[in-house]
């Protein structure tokens, strides 16, 4: 792993070379931020696939499988639900689209929007390999289940030659995934350098001040306040776990890119942060595709105040009812670039509202994308941690029974 120092030392580095926005820095820039994100992907899928079945197939029954998923699926939903929660409170308080009305401009294009039903019927692919081609992750999580459950209906012989198998598969790619973040010093500098050359219209800025203060409220709330205090409850001290999580969370940030933090995070998980292989190798690559916190607030917050800065009225229930819809949304959230964005966007086209405002959003969004992709590892972290304490707190009250 590289050290704290280093990456910060990249990160101001990047902030000057941004400054100066010299055009043959960027475009330096362009090409290392592709090229390490390249890399990143190239062992996402792969990692997420050997992660499961290597896991899976290592367990005694399905009934095994359904006990830790059962787990994960909840906690889930709850820190899904709280964040949907928070984000609505803050909308309320706030009010952000009281002072957007001044942003609209008829002659500003549509948004292009994509349709998530093709990725829902996409889940299910029509042979072994088209999940890896088309980067189809819940088509990866399928696979790897469906593919885990036969390993265990075989054969003790069959299935422990499967087990090893897959534990030396993803020992590899882990390895492979170890030779890539040697660069990330590199890619930190390029990621800062090209995310200040694009942020610099001030006027729009002011525009949607409150819009984006209520977005980052909700985030931060969340990471700073709600998950530790679940944390907490489950008797994990936060700041251990955070420290512990820290290179991963990074790579998150710097990437705008959950699944490329995947490696990094089951790797703290199991080594910085202790937890059971088992559970780090199942609940992570899970976590990484269905838990995300901070999409269900930008969700809920953006497709509010989009809707409402157009004259679109909400009822209480109604407003309430959203927090439902982004829970499923950002559970849901196909695995694509800019998915909470797109997805925001599909709301608002199914509801026929205007989309101005969204071209408008859409040059903050790589500061918020960056922010999201953090805590969505954190809140993952956290999942996973929380899952960990509860099963090992069952075994011990296991051992003091017997």
């Amino acid at each position: 792993m590289n050290s704290p120092a280093i990456l910060i030392g990249a990160a101001v580095l990047g902030l000057l070379s941004g400054w100066l926005d010299i055009a043959m820095v960027n475009q330096i820039c362009e090409v290392v931020a592709d090229i390490f994100i390249r890399l990143l992907k190239l062992v996402s899928l792969p990692i997420i696939f050997f992660s499961l079945v290597a896991t899976l197939s290592g367990m005694s029954d399905m009934a095994d499988v359904r006990s830790l998923g059962g787990r994960v699926v909840k906690y889930t939903l709850l820190t899904t639900l709280l964040s949907a929660s928070l984000a609505l409170g803050l909308y309320l308080l706030l009010n952000p689209s009281q002072n957007a009305s001044g942003l609209l401009d008829s002659s500003t294009p549509a948004v292009t929007t994509v349709s998530y039903w093709n990725h829902l019927l996409n889940i299910i692919p029509s042979n072994l390999i088209e999940p890896f081609l088309n980067n189809n992750v819940m088509g990866v999580l399928f696979l790897a289940f469906v593919l885990s459950g036969s390993i265990l209906s075989l054969g003790k012989e069959h299935k422990q030659t499967l087990h090893q198998l897959f534990e030396s598969l993803f020992a590899a790619v882990m390895k492979m995934t170890g030779f890539f973040l040697k660069l990330m010093p590199l890619a930190v500098w390029a990621f800062v350098t090209l995310f200040v050359k694009d942020v610099q219209n001030h006027e729009v800025l002011q525009g949607l001040a409150l819009y984006l203060l209520c977005v980052l409220l909700a985030n931060l709330i969340q990471a700073g306040v709600v998950l530790p205090t679940l944390l907490k409850i489950r008797g994990i001290p936060p700041v251990n776990a955070l420290k512990a999580m820290w290179p991963a969370l990074t790579i998150a940030f710097f990437a705008k890119s959950s699944s490329a933090a995947l490696p990094s995070a089951v790797d703290c998980a199991e080594r910085r942060l202790g937890l059971q292989r088992k559970v780090a190798r199942f609940s992570m690559p899970l976590c990484i595709t269905v838990n995300m916190n901070a999409c269900a607030a930008y969700i809920l917050i953006t497709v509010l105040f989009v809707s409402q800065s157009n004259g679109v009225q909400f009822t209480s229930l109604e407003m309430f009812s959203w927090i439902i819809v982004a829970t499923i949304a950002a559970i849901g959230n196909a695995g694509v670039p800019m998915g909470c964005y797109m997805l925001s966007s599909a709301f608002l086209a199914a509801m026929g509202v205007e989309m101005q405002l969204m071209v408008l959003i859409l040059p903050f969004y790589a500061f918020i994308d960056m922010l999201e992709s953090a805590i969505n590892v954190w809140s993952d972290s956290c999942v996973t941690a929380m899952v960990n304490q509860e099963l090992v707190a069952e075994g011990e009250q296991s051992l003091e029974e017997v």
